[in-house]
C-alpha cells in the first residue's frame, strides 16, 4: 500500500478517502501526533498514561476496552508516539489478528503471539540476543518442533516451522492463523510446557531491558473481537498465567466482559474508553457544545467544511451519537450520495439518506422484544444489568455515556424506528 497522505479533503474524492472507516492514525516521524488525531475531552488515555508512568513492583497489565468504533486502535497508537512512554518502555504495538485466528483465539496464542513479537520485533531493530540465550530458544524450539513430529507423523511438510529461530517464531504464527489443525496440535504441547514459554518469554524481555535500558511494553489491539465466550476463558478463567509475562502489557479487551459477571477479575485495572457525550440525560434534544465541537473537528481535519452545509453537519454529528467510526460512516454514506445526485455540497437530504441506510440494517436485525426493550431504554437512560442489553451493546443500538455517572441511550439512527 502507498503511503498515505493525512490532507484536508478539498473534493469528495479526497474526502471519500479520509473517511475510510478503519483508517489507521499512525504517529508520524518523533512521536507527533496524527494530523487526523482528536484530542478527545477528558481522555481516559491520560489515565493510562499516568497509570504506566507510575512506579510500580512488577511490570502492570491493564485491560482496555470500548464500543466499537469508538477509538480504541487510534488512543493506543497515539501512546505508541508518547514521549514520556518511549522513554520509560521499549513499546510495541501489533494486532492479535496478525498473529492467530481471532475466531478460534485461545489464551495459548495469545502468548505465543507475545513472545514471538517480542523476539521479531527485537530482531528487526538489529537487536542480538545473548548467546546463552539463543541456546535457550533452540532448545525450546526444537523441543516443540520434535513434538510436533511427533504428534503430526506424516505430516511434517505441511508444517515447517523452519531451521533457524526467526522462522520459528515467523511460521509458528503464520500456521497458528491459518492452520486448524496444526494450531490444535501447537496448542497442546505449548499446555505441557506453558511455564517453559513463559520463562522463554521472560528471558526475552531481560534481554531486550538489559540493552536498551527500557522494559518493553506490548499494546496488543483486536483482542476485543473474540465473542464473550473466549474472553472470559482468557481473561477469567487464565488470568494469572495472562499476567505473568515479565513486561508491561495492555490488553484490549471485549466490552461484553465489562457487562458480565466475570468483569469482577480484572476490575482493578481496567479502563474504559466512552463515547463521547452530546446532549444531557434530562433532554436528548440538547446539543452539548464540547462534543458536538470535538465531533465537527474530527470532520474539519479531513474535509472542508466547504463540502458540507452547516446543517448536515450538525445533523451528522448528532446521528453519529458521539461515536467517531459512526460518524465516518455517516459521512461516507452521505458523500456517495452527494455525488451521486451531482451536488457540490453534502446537504441534510443527503445526510437522511446514510440515516436511512443505517436503519434499514438494524430493521434486518431487531425483533420485536428488542425493539420492546429499546424503548425502556429510551425513556430510563439506565444502565443495567439485562440479558438483551449486551448485544444491543455490541450492535451499537444502545449507547454508553459517562459523566458523573453512566448511563446509557438509543443509537439516534433508532428514535425514528421508535415512533413508526
Amino acid at each position: 500500500m502507498n503511503q498515505f497522505d493525512y490532507i484536508i479533503a478539498k473534493d469528495f474524492d479526497r474526502a471519500w478517502l479520509n473517511f475510510e472507516l478503519d483508517l489507521p492514525l499512525k504517529p508520524v516521524q518523533d512521536g507527533i501526533s496524527n494530523p487526523f488525531y482528536i484530542d478527545r475531552p477528558g481522555n481516559p488515555i491520560a489515565e493510562l498514561v499516568d497509570a504506566l508512568l507510575a512506579p510500580f513492583y512488577r511490570p502492570p497489565k491493564f485491560f482496555f476496552s470500548g464500543h466499537r468504533g469508538c477509538g480504541k486502535s487510534t488512543e493506543l497508537l497515539h501512546l505508541m508516539g508518547n514521549a514520556e512512554i518511549r522513554k520509560k518502555y521499549w513499546p510495541i504495538n501489533f494486532s492479535i489478528r496478525e498473529e492467530t485466528d481471532i475466531i478460534d483465539i485461545d489464551f495459548r496464542d495469545v502468548l505465543l503471539a507475545i513472545g514471538g513479537r517480542l523476539y521479531r520485533e527485537y530482531r528487526k531493530t538489529g537487536g542480538e540476543l545473548p548467546d546463552q540465550l539463543l541456546k535457550e530458544l533452540d532448545g525450546w524450539r526444537g523441543k516443540v518442533e520434535k513434538n510436533v513430529t511427533t504428534i503430526l507423523d506424516g505430516r511434517l511438510s505441511n508444517f515447517e516451522l523452519g531451521a533457524s529461530i526467526d522462522a520459528f517464531f515467523a511460521n509458528a504464527g503464520l500456521k497458528m492463523r491459518l492452520e486448524p489443525a496444526t494450531r490444535v496440535e501447537l496448542r497442546q504441547i505449548v499446555e505441557t510446557d506453558i511455564t517453559g514459554l513463559i520463562a522463554i518469554i521472560n528471558h526475552i524481555v531481560a534481554a531486550i531491558y538489559s540493552t536498551e535500558g527500557r522494559i518493553p511494553l506490548l499494546l496488543i489491539d483486536d483482542m476485543d473481537k473474540p465473542d464473550l465466550e473466549r474472553a472470559r476463558t482468557i481473561f477469567h478463567d487464565r488470568r494469572e498465567i495472562m499476567m505473568q509475562p515479565n513486561c508491561a502489557i495492555v490488553y484490549t479487551v471485549s466490552s461484553a466482559l465489562f457487562y458480565s459477571k466475570e468483569f469482577d477479575a480484572i476490575r482493578d485495572q481496567a479502563l474504559f474508553l466512552p463515547n463521547i457525550v452530546l446532549h444531557t440525560t434530562q433532554d436528548p434534544e440538547s446539543h452539548l457544545a464540547e462534543g458536538y465541537q470535538t465531533l465537527k473537528r474530527f470532520v474539519s481535519l479531513r474535509m472542508d467544511l466547504d463540502l458540507i452545509e452547516s446543517d448536515a453537519l450538525e445533523l451528522a454529528v448528532t446521528y453519529s451519537g458521539g461515536v467517531f467510526r459512526e460518524l465516518a460512516r455517516v459521512l461516507r454514506t452521505s458523500i456517495g450520495s452527494a455525488r451521486r445526485r451531482g451536488g457540490m455540497q453534502i446537504e441534510v437530504a443527503d445526510v437522511e439518506w446514510a440515516a436511512d441506510e443505517i436503519r434499514n440494517e438494524y430493521r434486518r436485525i431487531l425483533d420485536r422484544n428488542d425493539m420492546n426493550y429499546l424503548k425502556k431504554i429510551k425513556s430510563s437512560q439506565q444502565l443495567e444489568y439485562h440479558e438483551r442489553l449486551r448485544p444491543l451493546l455490541q450492535l451499537l443500538a444502545v449507547l454508553e455515556y459517562r459523566d458523573k455517572e453512566n448511563w446509557c441511550d438509543i443509537h439516534p439512527v433508532l428514535r425514528k424506528m421508535l415512533h413508526d
